[in-house]
């Protein structure tokens, strides 16, 4: 997330500089428990307007670009950030539009996925693409529980047809087991997973790798991508164990938390999916 070039002022600092720094501040409102102040180390707003459009640096049309006060974006190694829609420049230009006097990236997750396909799924697919296939073997859809009985109900009514989705579409027949032994699925499951998501471009492989590492399935990653699921039910069903526990036990706040950050995470990727699809 880094500021376009001016040849008249210093390059203002990355956004993602300040997030750690930011994080602590941030739960407390920006001052420190004891109520001391301390000031807010999260980067200024350098720009007045956010918009997208064409670069202005191409000669023929490459792309959409995201422009603060008419310069172009560049991503943190200085690449110029360019997107394969203008749907997807607008959306990620309107998180930078609707940044106050701060910036807060943790506000902006399609500008730090587009930074993601962009910098590191686009260059090293088959490192993504390994490191996916290598968490096929706990994919939390193949994992049943025997009881309670309602659980076991909802996971066969609601899981199964996903698993009947990969064997059918994407030729990939995984294994169920019950309880939590780890499993190892079938050879030619795994090689029919990675062709999928070796046909899959850089925007999309981009999506299912955050959506796979939010939901601890790969298949509801990729019925995601296909269209099969929408955000919320990819997250409705992975977090179906969850759901019935806290049902029958009540919520909490850190369990509650901890649901939406993967909720965001998951909308996040789907949108992200969507939005680099459409003319």
């Amino acid at each position: 997330m880094t500021a376009p070039e001016s040849p008249s002022e210093q390059t203002p600092p990355d956004p993602a500089i300040a997030t750690a720094t930011a994080t602590a501040q941030d739960a407390a409102g920006g001052q420190a428990p004891s109520g001391s102040w301390v000031p807010d180390t999260r980067p200024r707003r350098f720009y007045r307007q956010a918009t997208a459009g064409p670069p202005p640096d191409s000669g023929a049309h490459d792309g959409w670009a995201v422009l603060l006060d008419g310069r172009p974006m560049r991503t943190p190694s200085r690449q110029p950030l360019r997107l394969p829609t203008a749907a997807l420049a607008e959306a990620v230009a309107t998180e930078w539009a609707a940044q106050g006097k701060h910036i807060a990236p943790e506000t902006m997750p399609l500008t730090r996925l587009a930074n993601t396909a962009l910098e590191r799924v686009a260059p090293s697919r088959a490192t993504i693409v390994a490191a996916l296939l290598d968490h096929v073997d706990t994919d939390v859809l193949c994992y049943r529980a025997d009881h309670p009985e309602d659980l076991a109900a909802r996971q066969m009514a609601d899981w199964q047809p996903l698993l009947d989705w990969a064997a059918q579409t994407l030729s990939a027949r995984l294994a169920v087991t019950h309880g939590i032994m780890p499993i190892r699925q079938p050879s030619a499951a795994v090689t029919a997973l990675r062709a999928a998501l070796e046909g899959l471009d850089d925007w999309a492989l981009t999506g299912v790798q955050g959506a796979a590492a939010a939901a601890g399935s790969l298949v509801l990653a990729l019925a995601l991508a296909h269209g099969r699921v929408d955000g919320a039910a990819c997250f409705a069903l992975s977090r179906l164990d969850e759901t019935v526990q806290m049902a029958q036990w009540g919520e909490d706040a850190e369990a509650i938390a901890s649901r939406e950050a993967v909720r965001r995470d998951i909308l996040a990727a789907e949108r992200l999916v969507r939005l680099s699809r459409l003319a």
